[in-house]
């Protein structure tokens, strides 16, 4: 079996036995082919063999209930160029204690479980796991082909507490959707150094940049990509409608309680975010009382709902049109929280119009989801103390690698 699936070039499988002093142990004993010369660590040049050291121990994969270790008794080889060192072997890299084909196991289960969790399953350390994750995620990334690229997305997302920021570049195209670059930060300066990361070549095929309002990462595309197509994100202007909302209704809540007057808002925070669609037939009664009551959340809300009717336009040219005509009527409403948010749809007109001249084949809602992902990655960190094990473990579930080719691949 080891010979199906594990064949080593230049070395033999001795024995297989159960171990004499480990319960539930297989020992694998491997010795070198008769005639072969040790390979050098260094240069990977064939040298004579200088002396050998005591016998190491390897973990290997397990089997059933059993697990199993390699034995096998290191070489140190006489190389011309690197001097005296000890031989390179196949089964494993450099000093770790697992092989490879167990670590990428390792690193494939810890894409399903939390690290602990696989740790505590395998019956290794967490440092076993994160050490596997990093090395197959190094791999992936030193062998990956960014090629096709012709939209990307941009987003921020907070990683702990303090309000800390990175910002994440995804590829959104239709045959492919992963992570490609993350920065430390959500200023202009990083975006730009994540565009220029990606190379020339990238850069020059792309079509489309999908990403929310926040003004630096606008002056960062207006500046190193001018002819690519940016689009806004609905999602993000969608929630800035919202939040002037719930802004609008908690200030009347306010000015309702200190004139006395009775509270006919209470409990309408939810209704008021809420599609109408989705309103509950209580809350529909709810909203039909409230209709001609001259509240200035209710019209706040339905000022709202009319500029849904945005999204469904086909030409940019009758979409700006609709856009003038209806911040002129949040002008005319005295809605302050709502005007902002107007304001800066106008400010960013020209971009908020290339929704429409990309005919809406980019839409942020593939990013939320990988912000979702993000998120929940983020949440199965147990043990997670650095950022750089945090930026592992993302290119790990997001990022699409590719892996080594080894054994104990999954079905």
């Amino acid at each position: 079996m080891l010979n199906r699936v594990q064949p080593i070039k230049a070395f033999v499988y001795e024995s297989v036995r159960f171990s004499p002093t480990l319960s539930d142990t297989i020992e694998v004993e491997v010795v070198p082919r008769a005639g072969g010369k040790p390979c050098c660590s260094g240069c990977g040049r064939r040298c004579a063999t200088y002396d050998h050291l005591e016998k190491r121990c390897w973990t290997m994969t397990p089997l059933w209930i059993f697990s199993m270790v390699l034995l096998y008794t290191m070489r140190r080889v006489d190389c011309p160029q690197c001097g005296v060192v000890v031989e390179r072997v196949p089964w494993a890299s450099g000093k770790w204690r697992l092989c490879d084909g167990f670590r990428l196991f390792l690193a494939q289960w810890a894409r399903k479980l939390s690290w602990q969790e696989t740790a505590a399953s395998f019956r290794v350390s967490w440092a076993d796991v994160y050490a596997s994750v990093q090395w197959v995620v190094e791999y992936g990334l030193k062998h990956r082909v960014l090629e096709g690229i012709t939209a990307i997305g941009v987003d921020e997302v907070c990683v702990r507490l303090g309000r800390v920021y990175w910002t994440l570049l995804y590829q959104i195209d239709e045959h492919m959707v992963r992570l490609l670059w993350i920065g430390y930060d959500r200023q202009k300066d990083t975006l730009l150094a994540g565009l220029k990361s990606l190379g020339e070549p990238v850069c020059a095929g792309l079509r489309y940049v999908c990403s929310d309002m926040w003004a630096p990462y606008l002056a960062a595309v207006r500046e190193h990509l001018p002819r690519v197509l940016h689009v806004l994100d609905r999602f993000h202007i969608r929630k800035q409608l919202n939040e002037a909302v719930n802004q609008v209704r908690k200030e009347e809540v306010r000015a309702l309680a200190a004139a006395g007057l009775q509270p006919q808002l209470k409990k309408m925070r939810w209704v008021l975010l809420k599609n109408r669609k989705n309103w509950t037939p209580k809350e529909r009664r709810r909203m039909r009382q409230l209709q001609h009551s001259g509240l200035a959340s209710i019209r706040a809300y339905w000022l709202v709902v009319a500029f849904e009717h945005f999204w469904t336009y086909l030409s940019p040219s009758w979409a700006a049109k609709f856009l003038d005509g209806w911040r002129r009527r949040v002008r005319r409403s005295r809605l302050q929280p709502l005007r902002k948010v107007a304001d800066t749809l106008h400010k960013n007109r020209a971009v908020l119009l290339n929704y429409f001249r990309a005919r809406k084949a980019i839409s942020g809602g593939v990013i939320e989801g990988l912000n979702n992902k993000v998120k929940l990655t983020l949440r199965k960190s147990y043990g997670f103390r650095t950022d750089k094990a945090r930026e592992v473990a993302l290119f790990h579930v997001l990022g699409h690698l590719p892996e080594p080719q080894l054994t104990h691949r999954f079905f």
